[in-house]
């Protein structure tokens, strides 16, 4: 399955997008917050939240990488990292708030990574795995970065939603859904599901050695 680059489809794509950027970003923030970094730091664990996820995927397709090729998206997760520093200080913000920001881009950059998959001609299982790509590995970044073990190896259903939500969205598409509708109940699906797995915390079975 190729999604050809119609107009609409790269508008759908751009904001669906940008808004990725914005919430993780957000997590990002509110990750280094946690750990008392000064503004520099959390701007660059930010942008790393915000960009490394497609970054990563760009790469492995061969394509330009979205933020240096439109300047926005960067700009986009710098302000949204200047935002969220200075409103903690000036609100007291829920440590869950990190846990909506954080399931927000897992949602956003899952259906925004598995479209630009598609886009270039990827096959529909690995354009699915290109969304987990790009709705995970930031995070992974951030954790790294603040010195944690990555959250998507040790949290409720991580990455499991985001590859299920990326196959229905395929599937959507495939049965001659609107992209725009398709992305929607995509997106909600994984991000409705992982608050879900954490509330509940439905997790998959763990290895374990026999003894």
């Amino acid at each position: 399955m190729t999604l050809n680059p119609t107009p609409l489809l790269l508008d759908n794509l751009y904001w669906i997008t940008l808004l990725a950027v914005i919430v993780s970003s957000a997590s990002g923030v509110l990750k280094a917050g946690f750990k008392q970094y000064d503004l520099f730091g959390v701007i660059i664990i930010a942008i790393a939240t915000g960009l490394g996820g497609g970054s990563l995927r760009d790469m492995l397709l061969d394509r330009d990488t979205f933020w240096i090729r439109d300047q926005v998206f960067f700009m986009a997760s710098l302000a949204s990292a200047i935002v969220i520093f200075i409103a903690s200080r000036l609100v007291v913000v829920p440590p869950r708030f990190f846990l909506v920001a954080d399931a927000a881009g897992l949602a956003t950059f899952g259906v925004a990574g598995t479209l630009v998959s598609l886009m270039v001609g990827a096959p529909p299982l690995i354009a699915s795995f290109m969304g987990v790509i790009t709705g995970t590995m930031g995070g992974v970044f951030r954790d790294l970065l603040c010195n944690e073990p990555p959250v998507v190896f040790l949290s409720p259903l991580y990455a499991t939603v985001s590859w299920v939500g990326s196959l229905f969205f395929i599937g959507f598409l495939h049965f001659g859904l609107d992209i725009t509708l398709a992305a929607v109940i995509a997106g909600l699906g994984i991000f409705i599901s992982r608050l879900l797995a954490i509330y509940y915390n439905i997790t998959l079975p763990k290895f374990r050695f026999k003894s």
